[in-house]
C-alpha cells in the first residue's frame, strides 16, 4: 500500500509532472507558481531552471518538447502576455514530447 501524503497545490502540480515524466521545467518566478519549480527541484530526474523572462522560459520548454522531451513551462496568469509569441507559434507548428 503506498503512503498518503498531503501536498499543498502547487507541490501536487510539482508531482503530477514528475509522474507524467516531466523532464525539462523552465519558469519565470512569480508567486504563486514559483512554489512549483521549487518543488520540481527535488526531483533528480528533472531539468529545473529559472529564466529571465517568460518568453525565454516558453521557448525551452518548447524547445525540449520539439527534442522529444516532455516538458513544462510555468509562469504567472499575466506573464503569457509575455509568452505569447513562442507560444502562438508552438500552436500551430505543434510538438511532440
Amino acid at each position: 500500500m503506498s503512503e498518503k501524503k498531503i501536498l499543498l497545490g502547487n507541490e501536487a502540480i510539482a508531482r503530477g509532472a514528475y509522474e507524467a515524466g516531466v523532464k525539462v521545467s523552465s519558469a519565470y518566478p512569480g508567486t504563486p507558481s514559483t512554489e512549483m519549480s521549487e518543488s520540481l527541484v527535488q526531483y533528480d530526474e528533472i531539468y529545473a531552471e529559472w529564466a529571465p523572462n517568460e518568453k525565454v522560459a516558453t521557448e525551452v520548454a518548447i524547445g525540449a518538447s520539439i527534442a522529444g522531451v516532455r516538458s513544462m513551462c510555468c509562469m504567472k496568469h499575466v506573464g503569457v502576455n509575455v509568452a505569447a509569441d513562442p507560444l502562438y507559434t508552438a500552436a500551430y507548428a505543434g510538438v511532440r514530447g
